[in-house]
C-alpha cells in the first residue's frame, strides 16, 4: 500500500504540491501571529525585570515607561532635583538613578546615569571598566562601539536643527555583558556629564545655563573630562526626566508608589503599565487568530472541493482496483492516507514557516529596539497541532468515504 501511495504522489507532484502548499501558507499565518505576540510580550516583560519604579513628572505612563525602560525618544518633562534628594534619603529605598537622555551617537541612545544602575543593570562586563570621570563612557553589549572609541554627542537630528556638542567627547572604557534590554544598545555615560554639557549643574565647570543658550558648537565652553564623578549630589541639583528606584521589599515599592502618585510626580510599575499594553496587544492577536482561522477554513473548503473533483477524476483507477479484489477499505484507506499525508505535511511545514517568519521579524525588532524578543513554541502550540491534524483526519474521510462507497462496474462505465 506505501509503494501505491508514493507512486501515486510523484504522479499527481503538481497538485500534491498546491495542496502542501496551501495548508502551509493557512497554518503559518496562525501560528506565526501566535508566536510573534509571545515574544513581544515575553520580551518586553524581561526587559521591564530589572526596573521596579519609574519616577517622573505627571504625564503619561506608556510614555514614561516607554522612554526610561525602553530607550523611546520622547521629550519628557523635568523632575525637580528635589525629589531625587528626598528619595536618595528614603530608608525605603536601596538606591535611586536619575536617568538624562536627548543626545545620542550614530543612531544610539547616549543615556546619562550614575555607576550604581550601571553596576545593577548587567552582570559585569565583557571587557574594560566602569567611567571614573565625566569625559568616560560605558557601551551596551550591543551598541557597536569599541573600547577607546572618542564619541561626540549629538543632540537631536540635524534635518531638525540638532547640533553636535564640541564641549566635550567621550571615551568608551567598558562594554556590558548583554542585558536583554533596550539598554544593550545605548551608550551609557556619567548623569553629570549631561547635565554640564547641557548647560546645568555647578557654576564651577564653566557651563551655565546662559552660555549652553547663548550658541552651540563653537560658543560652547570647553568642559574638563578628567573631573572626577561625583554622585553624593550634595547642595542644589538640575532635574531629570525620570528616576529609577530599586525598593528594598515589594511592601516598600508599593508604599513608594503610593507616595509619588500626587502633585508633581508619577510613579509606575514597568510591568503594571506593560500589562495594559499587552491587553491591547491581546486584542490585536484575537482579531489576527480570528483572520488566520477565516483563512484556514477557506483552504479546507477549497480542499474538500478539489479532493471531490479529484476522485471524480480518479473514478476509473479506483474502479480498476476494486475491479481487480482490493477491498473496499483498503481503497478507502488509500485515498484517506494520501490526503492525510499531504495535510500533516502542510501543517508542519506552516508551524516551520510561522517560526521562521516570527524569528525574522523579532530580530528586526530587536536590531532596532535592542530588546531580546524569544521566539519560542509552548504546550499550547502542540495542542494546536494536535487538534490541526485531527482535522485533517476528519477532513481526509470526505473523498474516502466516497471512494468506498464508489462501485467498480459504475465507475469502470464512466
Amino acid at each position: 500500500m506505501t509503494r501505491f501511495i508514493l507512486a501515486d504522489l510523484r504522479r499527481m507532484w503538481p497538485g500534491a504540491l498546491a495542496v502542501v502548499l496551501l495548508v502551509a501558507l493557512a497554518t503559518a499565518l496562525g501560528g506565526g501571529v501566535i508566536l510573534q505576540e509571545r515574544a513581544m510580550r515575553l520580551g518586553s516583560a524581561r526587559a521591564a525585570d530589572k526596573f521596579d519604579l519609574v519616577i517622573g513628572a505627571p504625564g503619561s505612563e506608556t510614555q514614561l515607561v516607554l522612554s526610561s525602560v525602553f530607550l523611546q525618544p520622547s521629550p519628557l518633562p523635568l523632575l525637580p532635583g528635589e525629589v531625587f534628594k528626598k528619595l536618595a534619603a528614603d530608608p525605603r529605598v536601596s538606591f535611586v538613578a536619575p536617568i538624562g537622555f536627548g543626545d545620542s551617537y550614530q543612531g544610539r541612545q547616549i543615556v546619562g546615569t550614575t555607576r550604581v544602575l550601571v553596576n545593577s543593570l548587567a552582570d559585569g562586563f565583557a571587557e574594560g571598566r566602569l567611567f571614573e570621570t565625566e569625559g568616560e563612557a560605558v557601551a551596551g553589549a550591543s551598541a557597536g562601539v569599541t573600547l577607546g572609541t572618542r564619541i561626540k554627542p549629538a543632540h537631536g537630528a540635524p534635518e531638525e536643527g540638532g547640533h553636535t556638542h564640541t564641549a566635550l567627547a567621550y571615551k568608551v572604557v567598558g562594554r556590558l555583558k548583554p542585558t536583554g534590554t533596550a539598554w544593550d544598545r545605548a551608550i551609557l555615560v556619567p548623569i553629570q556629564a549631561v547635565w554640564h554639557i547641557h548647560g546645568l549643574g555647578e557654576e564651577d565647570h564653566g557651563h551655565g545655563a546662559a552660555s549652553h543658550e547663548a550658541g552651540h558648537d563653537e560658543h560652547e565652553p570647553a568642559l574638563d573630562p578628567a573631573a572626577p564623578i561625583v554622585e553624593t549630589f550634595a547642595g542644589d541639583i538640575p532635574g531629570a526626566p525620570a528616576l529609577l528606584v530599586k525598593p528594598r521589599t515589594l511592601a516598600d515599592a508599593y508604599k513608594l508608589r503610593q507616595a509619588y502618585r500626587g502633585e508633581g510626580t508619577l510613579a509606575v510599575f514597568p510591568a503594571e503599565v506593560l500589562t495594559r499594553l499587552y491587553a491591547t496587544l491581546g486584542d490585536a492577536r484575537a482579531v489576527l487568530v480570528a483572520v488566520a482561522a477565516g483563512a484556514q477554513l477557506l483552504v479546507a473548503a477549497a480542499l474538500v472541493f478539489v479532493t471531490v473533483i479529484h476522485i471524480g477524476q480518479r473514478r476509473r483507477q479506483i474502479g480498476a482496483l476494486r475491479a481487480l479484489g482490493t477491498p473496499r477499505h483498503t481503497v478507502l484507506a488509500i485515498v484517506w492516507l494520501e490526503l492525510f499525508a499531504l495535510l500533516a505535511i502542510g501543517i508542519a511545514c506552516g508551524f516551520a514557516l510561522g517560526y521562521a517568519a516570527a524569528l525574522t521579524i523579532s530580530n528586526q525588532i530587536s536590531a532596532w529596539s535592542g530588546f531580546t524578543l524569544p521566539v519560542e513554541f509552548e504546550r499550547g502550540d502542540w495542542s494546536l497541532a494536535g487538534i490541526l491534524l485531527g482535522f485533517a483526519a476528519v477532513l481526509g474521510l470526505v473523498p474516502a468515504f466516497m471512494a468506498y462507497r464508489q462501485a467498480p462496474a459504475a465507475a469502470l462505465r464512466g
